[in-house]
């Protein structure tokens, strides 16, 4: 890995780390790999662990070879025969759910295939609590009042794991609980009926990585499998749901996951949903052109903008909206709310950056003014600002909510649970979490998860790191190469857009764009010497290459005439024209200060 950071740039833009991959060594068997495969897309895929030639052709055909049987989940038979039961019974089932995309769309998911199968549709109920009112997951009040109105089910997707008094209570008041949670697992398992999470140590289920909404639909395969003569409607038609889910919640897209969204979208292209139709026309999407980029940029914000500032019902009802009027409608909302959301996150944003320390070693700010529904975008702005943990929290008058995002270099949930002992509930993964804490314990929450965190960040480079995939002349980016890089898709966490590099690059023109002038769109060309520094081809002609730098508009007046660039192959697509355009992730002077 080579780190490289340029000091000649404005002041306010970030130094990141450039680290260069370093190239497939000679006595890899990927060196005589077969000759089809672009040296480009080798290289970045053994860049992602694929080693050997037989991994990278299985990763291009996406075929997942382990074994999907929902039945190697712990606990999903005894779900399954509880389930069954309820239906054959007639009893009343709840799905209990979360009101981020992940939950939303779990949530449905399973609702609609359990009333596929109820012989009394209405016996199945949705049940997603109030962010500000109840907060997140199981809740005794919430249960208590389900029990009193006739459930004897209640099956919890997305969230659950760490409830292990709430269950103990359904358990009491004679509720079955099913929990179905992807979740890391707390020091005990909930007492319930079942308990489906595939981290359980004791669960020989191959992938671990599984979002909500993909453990929801695995119990739904296992009881389409139990229950043939009961099982209406396709199976597929759950899948753009998981897609949905999968890439909002931002679970790695490898393994099965990358199977089940690649298999998502192309359902999501079909475009069955009214609800689907009606917000990919809100948000400006064609049918066909659907990507994971697609859901994590338009589609998942969207959703997601229900539950932190309405309800998250408002999402649930335009996913099972079957009629295309009150689907628009619906769409108009989220669309709405998502507006909203945009402008209340940028106000809180500047907010909290008036009450932190950005050299502290964990940024941890507090308000009543700040809102339970953006903390987390609130704390995701700051932690990337600063290259810090970062705790936002909501304060109320006795307990406090604060949402956590992190850092590679510092495990979140693991730091809360060394201080769970002053928090009335927590939960999360290595780089987001939430929890709730009484507020005569924040100033030793404080100071203890500052002392963590000093201690396990002492030392550490805390400058954010740009993997770069491979150095390459840019008179080599064509549209060949961006065929060839579609073979990744989809992409997304722990699988990502490939980052490349080329250096000498000449600015023939630039200007900043965008209502403030933070962005900067350029148009650039191989410097003199570029195909001799890279062995390119010599002789072909310099094309200028379309490229835009998001929030980087302070190079304007400030960028020399030749830098190295970091940046992806995307396409720009304006006026029914499509071409390629390169987005700039950093900019810095060529090394040499001139010319290539």
């Amino acid at each position: 890995m080579l780190p490289y950071t340029h000091m000649h740039r404005p002041a306010s833009l970030r130094h990141y780390r450039w680290l260069v991959a370093p190239a497939i060594p000679d006595d890899s068997p990927l060196r005589a790999a077969d000759e089809g495969v672009h040296p480009i897309l080798r290289q970045i895929l053994y860049n992602r662990g694929l080693t050997q030639p037989g991994q990278i052709q299985t990763f291009l055909a996406n075929h997942y070879l382990s074994s999907r049987d929902p039945f190697l989940l712990a606990d999903m038979e005894r779900a399954v025969e509880r389930i069954g039961r309820a239906l054959r019974d007639g009893e009343m089932i709840v799905v209990y759910g979360d009101f981020d995309a992940d939950g939303v769309t779990a949530t449905v998911l399973l609702t609609q295939a359990l009333r596929r199968m109820a012989d009394d549709r209405r016996l199945i109920q949705p049940y997603i609590p109030d962010r500000v009112d109840e907060g997140y997951g199981l809740n005794l009040e919430a249960l208590t009042a389900l029990r009193a109105k006739g459930a004897s089910v209640v099956i919890s997707v997305d969230c659950g794991i760490r409830s292990p008094v709430e269950a103990a209570h359904a358990q009491a008041i004679g509720l079955d609980l099913i929990i179905t949670d992807h979740h890391s697992l707390g020091r005990e398992l909930p007492p319930a009926a079942a308990v489906i999470n595939p981290k359980r140590p004791d669960s020989t289920y191959p992938e671990k990585m599984l979002a909500g909404v993909g453990i929801a639909y695995k119990l739904a395969q296992a009881l389409r499998l139990a229950y043939p003569d009961r099982a209406m409607g396709e199976e597929s038609d759950l899948l753009d749901l998981v897609a949905i889910g999968t890439v909002a919640d931002l679970a790695p897209l490898v393994g099965e996951n990358r199977k089940l969204v690649a298999e998502g979208l192309a359902v999501l292209n079909e475009v069955r949903r009214p609800g689907i139709a009606a917000l990919m026309n809100v948000s400006g999407l064609q049918a066909g052109q659907m990507t994971a980029e697609s859901i994590g940029f338009a589609l998942g914000p969207r959703i997601n903008a229900a539950g932190r500032l309405a309800h998250a019902y408002d999402a649930a009802r335009l996913l099972i909206a079957a009629a295309p009027d009150h689907a628009q409608e619906q769409a108009r909302l989220l669309d709405e709310l998502n507006r909203q959301r945009q402008s209340l996150t940028r106000r809180l944003s500047a907010l909290a950056e008036q009450l932190i320390d950005p050299d502290a070693p964990i940024i941890i700010a507090g308000n009543p003014e700040f809102k339970s529904g953006v903390v987390g975008l609130v704390a995701s702005r700051l932690a990337e600002k600063t290259y810090r943990p970062a705790i936002v929290m909501e304060l109320g008058e006795a307990e406090s909510r604060g949402s956590c995002r992190s850092i590679p270099e510092f495990h979140i949930t693991h730091a809360l649970d060394e201080v769970a002992d002053l928090l009335v509930r927590h939960g999360g993964h290595a780089q987001a979490a939430g929890f709730t804490i009484r507020n005569e314990n924040l100033p030793a929450f404080i100071e203890r998860m500052t002392a963590i965190a000093g201690e396990q960040l002492s030392g550490a480079d805390l400058r954010p790191g740009l993997e770069i995939d491979a150095a390459l002349p840019l008179r080599d980016v064509d549209w060949a190469l961006h065929g060839t890089l579609e073979q990744l898709e989809p992409t997304g966490n722990q699988n990502p857009q490939p980052l490349l590099l080329s250096r000498g690059v000449e600015v023939v023109s630039h200007r900043p764009v965008g209502t403030d002038g933070s962005h900067l769109q350029l148009y650039l060309v191989d410097g003199h010497n570029g195909a001799a520094r890279y062995g390119g081809a010599r002789g072909r002609p310099a094309q200028a290459f379309p490229a835009i730098a998001f929030r980087q508009g302070e190079w304007a007046g400030a960028l020399p005439k030749y830098v190295d660039v970091v940046y992806r192959v995307g396409l720009n697509r304006w006026n029914g024209n499509t071409n390629l355009q390169l987005v700039v992730e950093d900019i810095c002077p060529a090394e040499d200060g001139s010319t290539p």
